[in-house]
């Protein structure tokens, strides 16, 4: 009888019919390890992939362990130092010679027209005054005059609105401007041709005009004049402030050039590496041309602010105060007191007169500060000679207002608007307005001198620093090259 007998376990010791140690066979996975009561294990992940970044750190490291591949990182870097020292001073001083022409070029002028929109419509009030209380008898030098400031002032919003950027502030100043101006000089025309008809209205057309020009015109003027002098400021500090990045850069360039040349010196004995001598030559000359130029830019700017714009402020201020004064003069006999104000001791005098006295006080305050801000012989002679006509204009005035007070209204009208032989009041504004315009001239040269010296000591520097970085650089290169070929 046959029978059927199955395998076997195989004994201990003997070899696993896989031929792999800790294995099984399997049909369909052979040699696959396996734990009991598990399946097969997953197989392991290759490592990820390292960066660009951290394989050049790699080889870096690896370039810095020869003496070499230290000496290509230390010339890289050397150069690039080089170059960004030359693009920071050629970017920093690019700025600050702008703002340099800008000052002498626009900001200033642009702040004087503003000063001579305000003088023009204060000096056509005052014309327009002094030609009504002439009546019948008005000059053509007086009415040539009113036309002339109106003309002027328009002239010279029209450049502002042209310079101004649009939705700025100052352009709708100048907007509004233009706005009262025709409305202004239609009150004035109403009032003249009322005044010749002998109607009295046309004193009150005048005064409106007046209430117009000097409540609402000239504060407009006069914000006009303090954005534009606000912008001069920014322009003088933008050209004035030291590039102490610049600096900075130029010192650790300086420094490491210097540590190179000692590290090669210490390595190879030779005193003298004409790459890297040429590299902190050009480096050196960089570092001074931006201290000196900047020390000589801000000395400049500085002599034209102290000397210049600070005297030309006070001076259109004063010049600003005596034309108030006399619009102020004038209206006094044209309202005939029919505008009065009460003082804080209770008093009530006439308007006009007190407004007089304190533009009168504000023109003797200016015009002491002008003194003494004048550093010539030329800018303080005219200061000096309105000081004598301001002087006799308060006698002259005196005189006239008693006269007017008294009741003798025609007597009094000779003493402010009458002929040379009557002493009038405005033959000493006339003198007193003529020595400022005069100072103001003056004032105006003076600053336009020190500030184009400012200005051209800042000439050529960023260009000359970017050229000169590059030659730097290329010293470096060249300077450590010479010691690469050596290991050739």
């Amino acid at each position: 009888m046959t029978s059927t007998s199955s395998a076997a376990p195989p004994a201990p010791g003997s070899p696993d019919p896989s031929g792999v140690p800790g294995t099984s066979a399997a049909p369909g996975l052979p040699g696959i390890p396996s734990q009991p009561g598990r399946g097969p294990a997953p197989e392991v992940p290759p490592p990820p992939r390292r960066t660009a970044f951290a394989e050049g750190v790699d080889q870096l490291r690896a370039a810095a362990t020869t003496e070499p591949g230290r000496l290509r990182i230390i010339g890289a870097l050397l150069a690039v130092l080089v170059v960004a020292f030359g693009a920071v001073t050629a970017w920093q001083m690019t700025d600050r010679s702008s703002a340099a022409d800008d000052v002498l070029n626009n900001s200033q002028p642009l702040s004087s027209a503003a000063a001579d929109i305000y003088s023009s419509l204060a000096d056509a009030n005052t014309a327009a005054s002094s030609g009504f209380l002439a009546g019948g008898d008005e000059t053509a030098a007086s009415r040539e005059r009113y036309q002339t400031d109106i003309r002027n002032a328009a002239d010279k919003l029209s450049a502002a609105a042209t310079n101004s950027e649009p939705d700025s502030p100052s352009a709708a100043i100048v907007a509004e401007l233009n706005k009262l101006l025709p409305e202004y000089a239609g009150y004035i025309e109403r009032a003249r041709a009322n005044n010749r008809l002998g109607f009295p209205v046309g004193g009150s057309y005048l005064r409106l005009a007046n209430e117009t020009m000097q409540k609402q015109i000239l504060p407009e003027a006069e914000k006009l004049y303090a954005r534009e002098n606000q912008r001069l400021d920014s322009d003088y500090a933008d050209a004035t402030s030291y590039p102490w990045a610049a600096i900075g850069l130029g010192v650790a360039v300086l420094g490491a050039l210097v540590w190179a040349q000692r590290r090669n010196y210490r390595r190879t004995n030779r005193v003298l590496n004409h790459g890297l001598v040429a590299a902190t030559a050009t480096a050196t000359i960089v570092l001074l041309w931006l201290a000196a130029g900047q020390t000589f830019a801000r000395s400049g700017l500085g002599d034209s602010y102290d000397h210049g714009i600070r005297s030309l402020n006070v001076l259109h201020d004063a010049r600003i105060a005596s034309l108030k004064a006399r619009g102020n003069e004038n209206l006094t006999l044209v309202a005939r007191g029919a505008e009065t104000v009460e003082l804080k001791d209770g008093s009530v005098v006439d308007a006009y007169d007190n407004d007089f006295e304190v533009e009168m006080s504000a023109l003797g305050k200016g015009l002491a500060e002008a003194e003494r801000l004048a550093d010539d012989t030329a800018g303080k002679k005219p200061v000096t000679s309105a000081v004598g006509g301001m002087e006799e204009w308060k006698k002259r005035h005196d005189v006239a207002q008693a006269e007017y007070e008294s009741g003798d209204f025609q007597q009094a009208l000779a003493g402010v608007i009458g002929e040379k032989k009557d002493k009038p009041t405005g033959e000493c504004f006339d003198s007193v307005d003529k020595a400022l315009k005069t100072a103001i001239g003056h004032e105006q040269t003076e600053f336009q001198q020190s500030a184009r010296d400012g200005r051209d000591a800042l000439i050529g520097l960023p260009l000359g620093a970017a050229a000169l970085a590059v030659l730097g650089a290329a010293g470096a290169v060249l300077g450590i090259g010479r010691r690469l070929s050596e290991y050739r």
